[in-house]
C-alpha cells in the first residue's frame, strides 16, 4: 500500500511561520515586515485562472477597506514572478462585475519551490500536487495566527466575511468579549461566561441597561 504523505500546517494560536521571499513588490521578510499590523495571507491555485482573477480584482477594489482596519494583504501562488507580473498587468485591462482599471498594489509571492506553501499547508495532494488550495490565514499584529480558512479550488472567497472576521477579532481584543453568530459591528456582544457559582448567581440578578442574560452562561452587552 502506498504511504500517504502527511502535510502539517500551523494552527490557530501559533506564531506565523517565518519566511523570506521575492514578491511583485520586492523582497519580503515575513512576518517581520508587518509588525504592528493585521495581515491576510492568502494563496491561490494559479495565475491566469478565472476564479483567482475575480478574487484579485475584488481584493484590489476593496484594498482600502482592509487598510482602514490596519490590515495588509499578501498573496501567494506557486507561479513565477514574471507570470505574476503578466497576470496583474492583464487584470488591469479587464472589466468584470462593475470593476475595471484595477491596480493590484499588494505583494504577490513567487513560490515556485513551494517552500512557503508547504510551511502553511497550502499544498493538499487530494486537490493538487502542483497548485495551492485557496487558503486564508488571518495574522494579528503580534504575528499570531487568529483565523484559518480553506476553500476548494473551485470556490471563490466571500470578501464580506473576510472583512467581518477582522472586525470581529479586533472587537473581541478591544472589549474582551466574544461575537455571536452573524455578528456585525454595532450588534450586541457576548460577555465571557461566569467562572464561579457566585458570579453565575450575580449574572442572573443583574440589573443593567447595557447588559442582559438569557441564562447564567449566556449574557450579552450592548455595543458601545
Amino acid at each position: 500500500m502506498e504511504e500517504r504523505k502527511v502535510n502539517t500546517m500551523p494552527l490557530i494560536g501559533d506564531k506565523a511561520p517565518s519566511f523570506k521571499a521575492v514578491t511583485t513588490n520586492g523582497d519580503m521578510d515575513f512576518p517581520k515586515d508587518y509588525e504592528g499590523k493585521w495581515v491576510i495571507l492568502f494563496s491561490h491555485p494559479a495565475d491566469f485562472t478565472p476564479v483567482c482573477t475575480t478574487e484579485f480584482m475584488t481584493f484590489a477594489k476593496r484594498a482600502d477597506e482592509f487598510k482602514a482596519l490596519n490590515t495588509e494583504l499578501v498573496g501567494l501562488s506557486v507561479d513565477s514572478l514574471h507570470s505574476h507580473i503578466a497576470w496583474l498587468r492583464k487584470i488591469n485591462e479587464l472589466e468584470w462585475n462593475g470593476m475595471k482599471n484595477l491596480n493590484v498594489e499588494f505583494p504577490l509571492i513567487e513560490d515556485i519551490k513551494m517552500d512557503v506553501a508547504n510551511k502553511y499547508g497550502m499544498i493538499q495532494p487530494e486537490q493538487s500536487n502542483t497548485q495551492a488550495v485557496r487558503a486564508v490565514f488571518v495574522i494579528d499584529p503580534e504575528g499570531i495566527i487568529r483565523t484559518i480558512l480553506y476553500y476548494p479550488l473551485s470556490t471563490g472567497r466571500n470578501f464580506d466575511e473576510l472583512i467581518r472576521i477582522i472586525k470581529a477579532l479586533q472587537k473581541a481584543d478591544a472589549d474582551q468579549c466574544a461575537t455571536p453568530a452573524d455578528w456585525q459591528p454595532g450588534d450586541d456582544v457576548i460577555i465571557p461566561p461566569a467562572a464561579t457559582m457566585d458570579v453565575a448567581k450575580e449574572r442572573m440578578a443583574m440589573d443593567d441597561e447595557g447588559a442582559y442574560c438569557l441564562d447564567w452562561f449566556m449574557c450579552f452587552k450592548k455595543d458601545k
